[in-house]
């Protein structure tokens, strides 16, 4: 829709980026905001949840949750992917404040929370404004977990009011104040990518289970009355009857382009379209596949092995030939189409081994070892790579249909036995139970006994690639630690990002993190 350039010029306004300019054209400001105006509330709810596709669909947001991680790795492959070395930084957290993905996620997720605030100034329904109040509160949740910092803008009338600055304290607050406000107003059934009142719970929980990260990320606590929200929470969203954990041999259909209606799991998602609106939800298959693959792809992003080697062979995550509806490749060797594709790789047409490009000569064989830069002979094969949503092939370019997910009941059972572990009431037995029943479905056997070690594992295998891995490693501990291609870390500063240099110099209400 036309609205959306409008945002994209307001938010120049909002968080500041013209501020610095006293000369600001007051004709130009008046007629955005006269735009802004004549916008229905049901067309800027579309807007502010289209804002969230960016920051989220393995673009922004992700990169910094899940390249910052021992799960993922973007490798500089000769002259391609270096792009100033801001994937290497992030994967060696070497980062600094100039740093573009940072700054492109922290504007981003301060447009949806825009937007989202927007929507309340055109007179929406109870429901228009409780899912706007919801959107905003994950804004507000995003930034809170990546800067430990939130700006937030009260006036949306005068610009030149830079937004005031919400610390840890008061961000919490404000998302518990929301989610309680506008949880009778949301719907508690219907389609996932509508805010309802289970992902208001969710995301509840995660604050919950985060608070003490939030408040002190080196040495956090965790309050047992917060465990006994997160239990409570997902007590709740179990008796709704809504989800299950997938069937044996369905665990991707969480990501399927028919997920929409397959998914047993989904609780909240972005939604993808062809011909109507979406997101970029093609990047999961653009950045790993290799030029020769079908569709050709950019030869970019892996894992790394020693996380591939967290999963059992048999686990049902770590990749199957896995049928949908949207598959049109014959596939006669019924080779993996979706997970961890490591070695020798296949036209899934006719079966025949592909082969690099560069030398044509050289099989496509995804090699275990990988360096965070790689040449020679290494260039094109180098790492596993690793696809989560099957690839759409039922439309020919363009918006594919995969819904992008952003909370699943999965993570609602991780979360509840984490949370008994961590003091909530209920037994270590429990626990155990809650994530060997996942297990059951997932192909792999049973856990004996339940520790916070294997669980943040367990984690791992569940929600890879999914935008949790980093705010999983601090909560547990780990993620100053080394792991390959990575050192550890020579300080605490940073378990938080640094401001980006860009909002310091138009927003006098941010200080930058210690350590920057």
């Amino acid at each position: 829709m036309n609205t959306f350039k409008l945002y994209r010029m307001v938010l120049l306004l909002v968080t500041g980026v013209s501020l610095s300019c006293t000369d600001l054209d007051e004709q130009l400001r008046s007629e955005l905001e006269q735009g802004v105006a004549n916008v229905n509330a049901a067309d800027l709810l579309i807007g502010a949840y289209t804002a969230l596709n960016t920051p989220y669909q393995q673009e922004q947001r992700w990169v910094l949750e899940e390249i910052s991680t021992d799960a993922a790795m973007a490798p500089t492959r000769g002259g391609d992917w270096d792009d100033n070395g801001i994937h290497r930084a992030i994967h060696q957290h070497t980062w600094n404040a100039d740093n573009s993905y940072m700054n492109n996620t922290f504007n981003n997720l301060l447009t949806a929370q825009f937007q989202a605030s927007n929507v309340l100034r055109n007179n929406p329904t109870p429901q228009q404004a409780a899912e706007a109040r919801f959107i905003r509160a994950l804004t507000v949740y995003d930034v809170l977990n990546l800067w430990g910092v939130v700006p937030y803008r009260e006036d949306l009338d005068d610009f030149r009011i830079p937004p005031i600055t919400l610390q840890a304290t008061e961000a919490i607050d404000f998302i518990i104040s929301e989610l309680n406000e506008i949880m009778n107003d949301l719907p508690n059934s219907g389609a996932a990518y509508v805010a309802n009142q289970n992902a208001a719970k969710v995301l509840l929980m995660k604050l919950y289970l985060n608070r003490g990260v939030f408040l002190d990320r080196q040495n956090p606590t965790f309050d047992p009355a917060d465990m006994n929200h997160v239990i409570t929470l997902a007590d709740q969203i179990t008796a709704s009857g809504r989800y299950t954990i997938s069937a044996p041999g369905k665990y991707f259909d969480n990501f399927a382009p028919n997920n929409h209606t397959a998914s047993t799991e989904n609780i909240f998602t972005l939604y993808n379209e062809f011909g109507v609106r979406g997101g970029g939800v093609d990047r999961t298959w653009n950045t790993i596949a290799h030029y020769n693959m079908t569709p050709g792809g950019w030869n970019g992003w892996c894992t790394l092995s020693d996380f591939y080697d967290l999963f059992d062979e048999e686990d049902e995550r770590l990749g199957i030939y896995y049928e949908y509806p949207a598959d049109t490749m014959a596939n006669p060797g019924k080779r993996r189409n979706v997970g961890f594709f490591i070695g020798q790789q296949y036209n899934l047409s006719n079966d025949q081994p592909l082969m690099a490009r560069n030398p044509s000569s050289q099989p496509l064989s995804f090699t275990r070892e990988v360096t965070i830069r790689t040449s020679g002979n290494t260039l094109e094969t180098a790492g596993i790579r690793v696809l989560k949503y099957a690839f759409d092939y039922s439309v020919p370019s363009g918006q594919r249909n995969n819904d992008w997910v952003v909370f699943r009941y999965a993570d609602v059972l991780l979360m509840k036995a984490e949370a008994i572990l961590r003091g909530g009431t209920g037994t270590s037995d429990q626990a155990l139970a809650l994530v060997n029943g996942i297990r059951a479905n997932r192909g792999v056997a049973a856990l004996s006994a339940l520790t916070l070690d294997e669980l943040i594992d367990e984690r791992g295998r569940e929600l890879y690639w999914e935008g949790w891995r980093r705010q999983d490693l601090i909560r547990f501990g780990k993620f100053l630690e080394p792991w390959q291609e990575k050192p550890a870390d020579p300080g605490p500063h940073t378990l938080v990002y640094p401001i980006p240099s860009q909002q310091l110099a138009v927003n006098p209400n941010l200080e930058q993190n210690p350590g920057y």
